[in-house]
């Protein structure tokens, strides 16, 4: 989940300076609080641990956010696994992976856009403890790392690679490029495999416990989702068209509609997870006629992969916003954002908020649901990209005004301590 937040973005024409790297460690103060599916009494929030922060410039252990101050979507996220942190910072056409302390193993980058870095050799190869690796990357969109820590990150290709595809009307324009554990450039994934054809537009990328690729993208008719073996070979192709989402409210809202959130792939099963959010029109009740569209529900549909069939699907909470004039209170339903599913089968869904951020997350069975708050000071954050680790673990990339910072919440013991007593 990436965001950009209204604030002076200005200040971000301080890149380049160098800032002092400082490292602040805060203790993860959890409440046990348990709530239960039909009972959120009381919310407890859950504080954050910053690990180390990143100075804005273009050396080699800096990211560069300067499209900040320009039109169209900022293309920096940030990947978790094993405590180590994978940040692709697209506007320096670069990778960069680091461990909890903030210490630089190994970058990726173009070197036509990028300073070259001070511990790489004549040969671009391994220094002592860190490591460069040149590829000329082009506009880098999404990352994920399998357990062998192979590396897998879609890009654009030069337009005169670029293929029309006369049935949809669309320029065929990505890839995923594969790294080995060395971050050694492997080939690239396109349709149908190694060396296929482009990809439509990328939504995300996911790796799974068999260290399998899954591509999901998006056409202006369709969600398309591939999915690969090991060897990246295609194994299974899902087409859900988008005048087809399951809709339950079809027959007695006649205005109703839905609209397909974020696609998940299962760690260790073949499912996919559809967040799937449903609207309907909304009445004037003076004049009795339509004055805009009102949030209805939310559901999952787990959607059996191999034999493409969809299982009964769980309801999701909304959050309530509440509002008061003085004369009347107004309660307000906004869906969640889906950030994804843990491996105990939790899902993790987050909406932004006045205070920071709410969490909720739902046990794949719907017995049991957690809601709890990350308090945030909207104002001294620009953008911010989150990642769920198949852990539990939520991590973050905030842009601040002086520097960036890279943090966690420690999730996973809520949900084990909760679980426990």
């Amino acid at each position: 989940m990436c965001k950009l937040t209204p604030g002076n973005l200005l200040i971000i024409l301080g890149i380049g300076m160098n800032f002092r790297r400082f490292l602040s460690i805060y203790s993860v103060v959890f409440a046990v609080l348990f709530v239960s599916c039909g009972e959120n009494k009381n919310i407890s929030s859950i504080e954050r641990e910053n690990l180390f922060t990143l100075n804005y410039g273009n050396f080699e252990d800096e990211i560069n956010v300067y499209s900040l101050l320009e039109s169209g979507s900022v293309n920096t996220e940030i990947f978790m696994q094993d405590g180590f942190f994978y940040i692709l910072n697209g506007e320096s056409k670069k990778i960069m992976e680091m461990n909890s302390y903030g210490n630089l193993i190994t970058l990726l980058y173009n070197d036509e856009e990028n300073i070259r870095p001070s511990f790489a050799g004549n040969d671009e190869n391994v220094s002592a403890t860190r490591q460069a690796v040149v590829y000329p990357f082009n506009e880098l969109t999404s990352i994920s790392v399998d357990s062998r820590k192979f590396l897998y990150v879609a890009d654009r290709l030069p337009r005169d690679r670029y293929v029309y595809d006369s049935e949809s009307g669309m320029a065929l324009t990505q890839v995923v490029l594969r790294f080995d554990e060395n971050k050694k450039f492997i080939d690239y994934i396109g349709q149908k495999g190694p060396g296929g054809e482009p990809f439509p537009l990328i939504n995300k990328i996911y790796t799974n416990e068999n260290n399998e690729l899954v591509v999901f993208c998006s056409t202006m008719s369709s969600y398309e989702i591939y999915w690969y073996s090991v060897s990246g070979f295609l194994i299974h192709k899902v087409e859900i068209e988008r005048n087809k989402i399951p809709n339950p409210y079809s027959r007695e809202m006649k205005d109703s509609y839905a609209s397909l959130g974020n696609v998940v792939c299962d760690y260790e099963q073949k499912k996919l997870y559809l967040k799937v959010d449903y609207y309907d029109s909304k009445i004037d009740e003076s004049s009795r006629v339509k004055s805009g569209v009102r949030y209805v529900s939310t559901l999952i549909y787990p959607l059996n992969v191999e034999n493409q069939t969809f299982d009964h699907p769980i309801s999701i909470p909304p959050y309530t916003e509440h509002h008061s004039d003085g004369l009347s209170n107004e309660t307000i339903d906004i869906p969640y954002d889906f950030l994804g599913v843990t491996d105990d089968q939790w899902f993790y869904f987050i909406v932004s908020t006045d205070d920071g951020f709410s969490i909720q997350m739902v046990q794949s069975n719907g017995q049991r649901i957690l809601k709890r708050r990350i308090p945030l000071n909207r104002a001294d954050v620009l953008y911010y990209t989150f990642n769920l680790s198949r852990e539990g673990i939520i991590s973050a990339l905030l842009v601040q005004k002086e520097n960036a910072s890279i943090t966690w919440w420690r999730i996973d013991s809520l949900i084990q301590s909760i679980l426990k007593s």
